[in-house]
């Protein structure tokens, strides 16, 4: 490892030097700690004995070389504080660690190791700008359970034989995953993590973690992680106070604690940068995720995450510097990020002053749809505009639309709860929202548990409601699901040109009572029109111009009787009226995606 590189954080490799490394025979231990009084390793092959290690290099870091390290078993490190009193980590390096409530490390040999056979898969790989993506956000241990119990979880093979043949039959195209690395708490969701470089031993090895995403490839399916960068557990075994002070974290707690009680990290130390680095590198390469989701990018960007205390240069620098040195390593990895404030320049690169990601949550599209959707029919002709906001500064950046997990949890109801109304009045409305999702420009990521309009809150500790599916409304929506992630991944009009102003433009957009939408999306060849009728008024006509439009077939109309509606639908195609116009009837609460037959020239 280059040590000025690891100081300066411009080190992406800290993890092939660091931690714990099988070398055939015996295995070789380094950490840094550089305020460490000493540090021993304590391993399960050596009977837990206290074995001194030494420093090396400039004295900031400890080495030790074991002969009888095994494979498969487990390790720490002791470190020693100049008090003389001394705590117990696992490797903040480590690969793999046990499963909670124990906090070992394990040594990681030839058994973790899987060849992958994703070649085609990593060729052709793309960060999507131009290709379809619909991404349907897991949590890896509460999407389907094998038993009742908080903590019954399939392993990830057993996870793969149901989850990929899954997506596929729901037709989204990648799967993201919230946050895989050690988490002492369920709870927690994997956000506040121990173990950076280490997958959960909740589902298996980091070899199975392997083998089910080369098995999703292999299917067609892209996978991106969830990373953290911004924060960490405060467990006294993991990166707290490691060499006895704080190493990773700020040591003044009115930036170093988090507003979720965890510790921020101190991205001002080159040594944090190049652990968080290594980290995102790691997951990249060793595991061949298609690309990160970087969590909680406003508390880096601004103290705390509020805009009124200033921006944190440090935190800026260490994001542009991430995307840069990953999109060095990686050019065909996605990098997406949550980032909630209107700072410009997210999706910038970072030569033009931008932060260098691919896509950034697009948060007020999310707020200002659900918002509408929320409140009652007969009052949205008053805020009207308040659904076709976005498009008023969508081209700014690269937008993804998110209905994440975040919408779903501590009492925010999930999406399809949200909708104004009784039960059987909220379908239609959600139905009309997801049209909505699919025919916006921009890419698109949906929680698991949307497609069957689940109507209770997400626990992690609960598989979703499957057996939803057993009454007729729920899988009629399903089936609306199924057929529109179809239509969004066959038809080039609603992804080529995304971020293209010509891929889009309105038909009709001005209030009314009826609150009708019309507008056209164009990309790859194809045009396609789509209509939204979401007032509390009775059936609505609209009668449109369509240039060059010789007739139109009908795609999808949300209100159609196998998705629950009560229109049978047996009139498929229109033609122009005497006047050259599409006269398009709508009736409340409803949806519709026509395709465009262009006169031959």
């Amino acid at each position: 490892m280059d040590v000025y590189s690891f100081y300066t954080g411009t080190c992406f490799e800290a993890h092939r030097f660091l931690g714990g490394h099988w070398q055939g025979t015996g295995a070789v231990f380094r950490t840094f700690a550089p305020s460490a009084a000493g540090v021993s390793l304590l391993a399960e092959w050596d009977g837990w004995q206290d074995r001194p290690m030494n420093r090396v290099l400039d004295g900031n870091f400890w080495e030790l070389s074991s002969e009888n390290a095994v494979p498969g078993q487990r390790y720490k490190f002791r470190i020693w504080k100049l008090d003389g009193s001394f705590t117990d980590h696992c490797d903040p390096y480590g690969f793999f660690m046990e499963k909670r409530p124990h906090t070992a490390s394990i040594l990681c040999g030839p058994e973790q190791r899987h060849l992958f056979q994703d070649q085609a898969w990593m060729r052709s790989r793309t960060t999507c700008l131009d290709r379809p993506l619909h991404i349907y956000e897991v949590h890896a241990g509460s999407w389907k359970k094998p038993g009742s119990q908080a903590d019954d979880w399939y392993d990830w093979e057993q996870l793969g034989d149901r989850l990929i043949p899954y997506v596929q039959e729901l037709g989204c195209n990648y799967v993201e995953f919230l946050p895989l690395s050690e988490h002492p708490s369920d709870e927690s969701w994997g956000y506040q993590n121990t173990g950076f470089f280490s997958p959960t031993s909740r589902y298996g090895t980091p070899r199975q973690l392997k083998q089910f995403i080369d098995r999703c490839h292999q299917a067609g399916i892209g996978v991106l992680l969830d990373f953290v960068p911004a924060h960490f557990a405060v467990d006294d075994y993991a990166l707290w106070q490691y060499d006895g002070t704080p190493l990773y974290e700020y040591p003044h707690s009115d930036v170093g604690v988090s507003e979720w009680g965890s510790c921020n990290f101190m991205h001002s130390r080159g040594e944090v940068r190049s652990f968080l680095q290594s980290a995102a590198h790691y997951w990249l390469e060793e595991f061949h995720f298609d690309g990160l989701r970087l969590d909680a990018v406003s508390r880096l960007l601004y103290w705390q995450g509020d805009p009124a205390r200033g921006e944190n240069q440090n935190g800026i620098r260490f994001l542009q510097g991430l995307t840069q040195g990953l999109k060095a390593l990686h050019p065909t990895a996605l990098l997406a990020a949550e980032d909630s404030t209107i700072r410009p320049g997210t999706t910038r690169p970072v030569a033009e002053g931008g932060l260098g990601f691919d896509y950034k949550w697009d948060l007020g599209w999310m707020h200002d749809s659900l918002g509408f959707f929320q409140s009652p029919p007969e009052e949205r002709a008053e805020t009207y505009d308040r659904l076709s906001h976005s498009l008023t500064y969508f081209y700014e950046e690269c937008y993804l639309l998110p209905l994440s997990h975040d919408e779903v949890v501590h009492g925010k109801a999930t999406v399809a709860q949200k909708m104004y109304g009784d039960y059987e009045g909220k379908f239609p409305q959600a139905r009309a929202l997801y049209l909505w999702m699919m025919a916006h420009p921009g890419k698109k990521l949906n929680f698991m548990g949307f497609e069957i309009a689940q109507l209770r809150e997400w626990e992690e500790k609960r598989q979703q409601d499957w057996d939803l599916r057993k009454f007729p409304i729920h899988d009629g929506f399903f089936r609306f699901v199924q057929t529109l992630n179809q239509v969004y991944l066959r038809s080039p009009a609603l992804w080529k040109e995304d971020y293209q102003p010509q891929g889009f433009r309105w038909l009709f957009c001005q209030k009314n009572p009826h609150c009708l939408y019309a507008w056209e999306r164009q990309g790859g060849g194809q045009r396609i029109v789509a209509l939204l009728c979401l007032g509390g008024q009775g059936p609505a006509t609209l009668s449109l111009p369509l240039p060059q439009a010789q007739r139109l077939t009908l795609l999808l109309a949300t209100d159609e009787l196998p998705f629950g509606g009560d229109r049978p639908w047996k009139e498929r195609v229109l033609e122009p009226g005497p006047s050259l116009e599409f006269s398009f009837t709508l009736e409340p609460q409803s949806g519709q995606l026509w395709l465009v037959e262009e006169t031959a020239l």
